[in-house]
Order: C-alpha cells, then sequence, then structure tokens
C-alpha cells in the first residue's frame, strides 16, 4: 500500500471511510480486483440519481486505488434491459406503437424514436452518453447480453437447486395475494415473448428447468432457466448479478433498503460473499417532500448545469450522502461557492491529511485544479444584478478592471458568468422587490457615500468591509437586518455578497452612483 497506516487511519472523508471497510473486508489482499457496480432501469432517460450514484460509486473507487497504490479495480455500470416494459412512458413519440409491447423486454421492443434495433438499446446509447461526456470510467453491461451469453448459467443452476430456500426467504415479505404466484423465475413465452409473472408448477433442478402453463395456450410448458429463457425477479435478479460478477461493493438508495437485505440472506443461502453496501438518503424538494421523476419536483442534470458547473453538482453529492438532502434551484449558488471555498482551502491552507478530506481532492480524483482568484458566483451574480446587463462582455469589462491580469478566456471564469447570467434571468430578475430608502434609513447609506468618496483603489476589500461593518454597528444592534436592508435597496433581494469585494469589482465610483440613485427614488 502507497501510505502507511497512521494516514490511513487519521482520515475522515467517508469515501476514504468505504475504501478502508473494502480493505478490511478483502484481508488487505491488494493483488485482487475490487469490482463495483452501479445499475440502471432503462425504461426511462438517465437523470440526477444516475448521475449521483456513479460520481459518489468513482469517488469511492478512486479513494480505494490510492489507498492501495494501484488501478486494478473497475466500475460495472448494469442496465436492467431484460425488464419487461411495465408502462409507456410520457415523454417518448410514437407511444401508441408502444402499448401492445407491456411487458415485453425492452431490447425486444421497437425503438420509438428509429434511432436504434429497439428501445432498450436507444436507452442504453442515451445512458453510455450521458456518462461519457461527464468523463465517467466504467465497464457497460447488458442484461440481455450477459443472460443470453450464458454467463449467469452457473448462479441461475445453483439457484434452482436452492430454489425452496430462496422462497422460505421471500414469501413472508409479499402480500398473501402475491405469494399465490411468485417465483424467483420468470420465463419468458416462447410465443407472446413477454416476461412472464405466473406460477411454477414444478422445478427441476436436475433438467435445468421449470414448467409452468402457458398464458397463451393453457399448456404446460418446459423451459429451460438458463441461456436467457427466463430472468429473475429483481430481489434475486440482483443477488445473482452479485455473484456472477463478483461485485464487492455496491450503494443504493435508502428506498432499496430491503432489496439488498434480502440480496445478502440469498448470498448466505448459496455460501456466496455478499458486497459491502451504502445505504444513501434520497433527495427531498424544498417543501421537504421527496423527489419523484414522475411529479416533476426535483432537478434535472441539464437544469442544474444551465446555472452552474459540474464540480458544483459533484460537490452536492458528496456531502452527507447518507442524510436527507433538499434539492431544489436555491441550493445551486451555495454549492457553487462552496466548491471554489474548498478548492482556495486545498491550495493554499491545507496539510496532506487536510488535502485528502477536501471534497475537491474527490470530485478531482487527485488532480485538483488551481483557480488564481477570488471571484465567486455570488460576487458575479450580484455584479449582473447591480448593473443591470445580460452581456457577458460587459461583465468582463468590470471584472478585468477590478484585476487586469483575469484571461478572458479563462473557462472557469466564463462559465461562472454564463451560468450566473442563466440564474439572474430565471430566478433572481422575476422576483426582484427594491425596498425604497426613507427618513428614518437615509442617514446609513450617505455615511456610506462619505465614507467611498475618501477611499481610492488601493483600499482592499477587507478594509472596505470592515468601514461598512462599522457602519452598521454605528446604527443597527441587528446586523443581519442592516445587510439586509443594504441589499434590499441595492439589489431587489434580501441575500448579497460581501460588499467589500462587490465595491472592489463593481467600483467605488460606480457603487456611489448606485446609492445615489436608490436616494432620488426616496
Amino acid at each position: 500500500m502507497n501510505i502507511n497506516n497512521e494516514i490511513i487511519n487519521n482520515l475522515k472523508s467517508w469515501p476514504f471511510g468505504e475504501a478502508k471497510k473494502i480493505i478490511n473486508n478483502i484481508n488487505n489482499d491488494t493483488n485482487k480486483q475490487i469490482i463495483f457496480q452501479t445499475g440502471y432501469g432503462p425504461s426511462g432517460l438517465p437523470h440526477i440519481g444516475t448521475f449521483g450514484e456513479v460520481v459518489r460509486t468513482t469517488m469511492i473507487k478512486k479513494a480505494y486505488d490510492y489507498l492501495i497504490g494501484n488501478n486494478k479495480s473497475k466500475i460495472i455500470t448494469f442496465s436492467d434491459d431484460m425488464d419487461g416494459l411495465r408502462k409507456v412512458p410520457e415523454n417518448i413519440p410514437n407511444q401508441k406503437l408502444i402499448e401492445k409491447y407491456i411487458d415485453i423486454p425492452l431490447t425486444s421492443i421497437p425503438d420509438p424514436f428509429n434511432k436504434f434495433e429497439s428501445f432498450g438499446h436507444h436507452n442504453n446509447a442515451k445512458l453510455r452518453s450521458f456518462l461519457d461526456d461527464f468523463g465517467f470510467e466504467y465497464e457497460f453491461l447488458s442484461s440481455t447480453n450477459e443472460y443470453k451469453s450464458g454467463r449467469f448459467d452457473q448462479t441461475l443452476k445453483l439457484m434452482l437447486e436452492n430454489h425452496e430456500k430462496i422462497l422460505e426467504l421471500i414469501l413472508p415479505t409479499l402480500r398473501a395475494e402475491r405469494r399465490k404466484t411468485y417465483s424467483p423465475f420468470l420465463p419468458i413465452s416462447n410465443i407472446s415473448g413477454k416476461v412472464l409473472k405466473v406460477k411454477i408448477d414444478e422445478y427441476q433442478p436436475k433438467n435445468n428447468s421449470i414448467i409452468y402453463k402457458e398464458p397463451e395456450n393453457g399448456k404446460l410448458t418446459e423451459i429451460l432457466v438458463t441461456g436467457g429463457n427466463c430472468k429473475l425477479q429483481w430481489k434475486v435478479d440482483w443477488a445473482m448479478r452479485w455473484i456472477s460478477l463478483g461485485i464487492n461493493y455496491e450503494m443504493c438508495g435508502k428506498d432499496l433498503s430491503e432489496s439488498v437485505i434480502l440480496g445478502k440472506q440469498i448470498c448466505k443461502i448459496l455460501n456466496k460473499e455478499p458486497p459491502i453496501n451504502l445505504i444513501y438518503e434520497m433527495f427531498l424538494d424544498e417543501k421537504g417532500e421527496k423527489i419523484s421523476k414522475s411529479i416533476g419536483n426535483g432537478i434535472s442534470v441539464e437544469e442544474w448545469l444551465r446555472y452552474a458547473t459540474q464540480e458544483s453538482l459533484s460537490l452536492f453529492m458528496f456531502q452527507k450522502p447518507k442524510t436527507a438532502k433538499k434539492l431544489f434551484f436555491d441550493v445551486i449558488p451555495k454549492s457553487v461557492d462552496e466548491y471554489f471555498s474548498y478548492l482556495k482551502k486545498f491550495n493554499n491552507t491545507q496539510n496532506k491529511i487536510e488535502k485528502l478530506d477536501n471534497p475537491v481532492w474527490h470530485i478531482h480524483s487527485g488532480s485538483v485544479p488551481k483557480i488564481d482568484t477570488d471571484i465567486t458566483f455570488g460576487l458575479i451574480m450580484n455584479l449582473v444584478n447591480a448593473c443591470n446587463s445580460q452581456d457577458p462582455s460587459v461583465i468582463w469589462e468590470f471584472l478585468k478592471e477590478y484585476d487586469k491580469n483575469l484571461n478572458k478566456n479563462d473557462k472557469y471564469l466564463n462559465s461562472l458568468i454564463t451560468s450566473s447570467i442563466n440564474y439572474y434571468i430565471d430566478f433572481v430578475l422575476p422576483t426582484k422587490k427594491y425596498k425604497k430608502i426613507n427618513d428614518e434609513n437615509i442617514k446609513i447609506f450617505k455615511d456610506i457615500i462619505i465614507y467611498l468618496r475618501k477611499i481610492d483603489n488601493s483600499t482592499s476589500s477587507k478594509e472596505i468591509q470592515t468601514q461598512i461593518y462599522e457602519i452598521g454597528k454605528n446604527n443597527f444592534t441587528n446586523l443581519r437586518e442592516y445587510f439586509k436592508l443594504i441589499y434590499s435597496v441595492l439589489f431587489g433581494q434580501e441575500q448579497g455578497p460581501r460588499l467589500g469585494s462587490f465595491i472592489k469589482i463593481y467600483g467605488i465610483g460606480k457603487t456611489i452612483d448606485l446609492i445615489e440613485h436608490a436616494i432620488k427614488l426616496k
């Protein structure tokens, strides 16, 4: 291993914590290849939960690779594309065409977009493109391909031999009506092509087959459980995959907690080692309600990236995965500036252990960029707000006046400017509500003008901030209300930037003009 145990024991960030669990589980056998898995249901398009699961798994993989000093581990992204279609998605064309394919495996359904050989292949391509766009490293596996290739056959035979024990485990967890027909094995009809949830009349381990009554003709039909002729019920299928693919680690949402427990118990029935699992909490909307794709009360990856960077989204996923978090648009600016804050700490003040535990180490897999600026998302957004411009070139003029060494081709700053303008247009502009200066508070704003006229461009943002703070203390007992007043008068909102930094960027003269204009509106 490439670092000593003393350093390992001092690491506290959760990806390293999970990596240490894996090392302990393999008894420090660092030559063993560790396989991580993430799952995907291709009945719909990839979404923010897909991103979260893959990015978090990648963080653990990279932490593990770092601790053992090699890159032998890998991530499998598995698509459950042999599942039968449950309902026609509302966001696809040719819905009438697809209606007749309910219960048919997704890879046996025509592509409603007319681009791929099946609907399953279409969504798999979308998933791979989605993951590739973010630069994830993974091996893609298709349920259909793995079942039909025979890769799962040995485990399927083992499960058939132990079907009674598996039934004893699963049946008590089901409703009484479901118990009557439940089987771990779902035959795929040779007549209709449907994935059948039917009662199995006979299990025949010696023949590797099952016998059931075919719904299309009412005849008893024998079918092999191998070679892609059957698939397994979800909970059993998950355990089968862990065993067949040698999965060492997989995380999932809290809604699948019961499935994890049953999957582990199935592994034990078959005398196989289950993987380590992390159960993460679900996202909530701004009202504290669970986010649902069908309700549409969440944020898509595309929406997040309209207003912020990929790194900020990765940071949101990094923070407290076992705690339910609100995922709505108001969290985006905070996440962007928190990323920037962690980046500054990493590059300027932290020791080796602190850097390894810093979220940006995990976001960038150890290759952390260096950004030489103190310009934040919040500052740019308020600059957009104050100058009332949606033109990036205008914003750049202010920034260049503040720091002539800034490069207009800087991708990070350009992305902040674009994101800030988009966020301003969609969320700030429609809600702006300026407060008017009155006789009770006009003195405060005149005092700020008097101070600003005494200073020049050599005055630091820290000095400006300190004096603005002193003016507040002389007039307000509650400084929160003081700053809320300034933001409401100047920006039309109750929150804003550190005024010292903002004035340095916006300019002393222009800030005086801004305040004087507000006084005239009194």
